[in-house]
């Protein structure tokens, strides 16, 4: 009988000791997955793009907003220090930062609601993507862990790498300011001097004052017209 306790005892034992011996080899397995799991948020100033990988493999690219003419984006390789589903910026009027990964110091990555600004050169240092790539990026970081995503940052800006649509429109807008300049000091010289604007091909000129158009004046410039 001592001896069949003995047995059961043995293999009771045996078992819990395989059991124990299972979940570690399970437990270092998943930390060794989690140690080879990385992220890399590649940053390329020059053509104002971020792409993500995952493991070595492309998983998205999106747009991005660095720093425009005046401040600058550091550049290099960084860790995440901290994280921030929503930050409001201290330093430029309380301005929302949402899903902010900070980087380095006071630069981060975030959303931002100047969605059509994305491509070309328009933050104050911050590299910003549109809300919904931003929280996908943020949630990468919570699953895979700080220590395990690498944010680099390279290339060089270029300042005047404007939409064409954007360009027009700004050069409209600046030539129409500049003749309504014009239009309007043409028509405060007509009303300190009594000019009168006459319309000739479609074009507005201005005509000889009022009180030439009456008397001796008035008969020789109507002959000599």
């Amino acid at each position: 009988m001592a001896t069949v306790w003995e047995n059961s005892m043995f293999e009771s034992l045996w078992r819990r000791m395989l059991a124990v011996l299972a979940a570690l080899l399970v437990m270092a397995s998943f930390s060794i997955a989690q140690a080879k799991a990385k992220v890399e948020a590649h940053i390329d100033l020059s053509k104002q793009r971020m792409t993500v990988y995952v493991n070595g493999g492309y998983y998205a690219s999106w747009p991005v907003s660095t720093a425009r003419r005046g401040y600058v984006t550091p550049r290099g390789t960084f860790r995440p220090q901290r994280l921030e589903r929503m930050h409001y910026s201290k330093k430029y009027h309380n301005s929302p930062m949402p899903h902010s990964i900070f980087f380095l110091g006071g630069f981060a990555i975030h959303g931002t609601g100047a969605i059509s600004r994305l491509g070309r050169p328009a933050s104050h240092g911050c590299v910003r993507l549109h809300p919904s790539a931003a929280a996908d990026l943020y949630g990468l970081v919570k699953r895979y862990g700080m220590r395990n995503v690498r944010i680099r940052i390279t290339g060089t800006p270029n300042y005047s790498a404007w939409p064409a649509r954007s360009r027009k429109k700004w050069k409209n807008k600046r030539r129409h300011r500049y003749r309504q300049k014009i239009n309007l000091s043409r028509r405060e010289k007509a009303r300190r001097h009594r000019y009168r604007l006459v319309r000739r091909g479609g074009r507005r000129y201005l005509d000889t004052p009022i009180i030439y158009e009456s008397g001796l004046i008035g008969a020789l410039r109507n002959i000599y017209r």
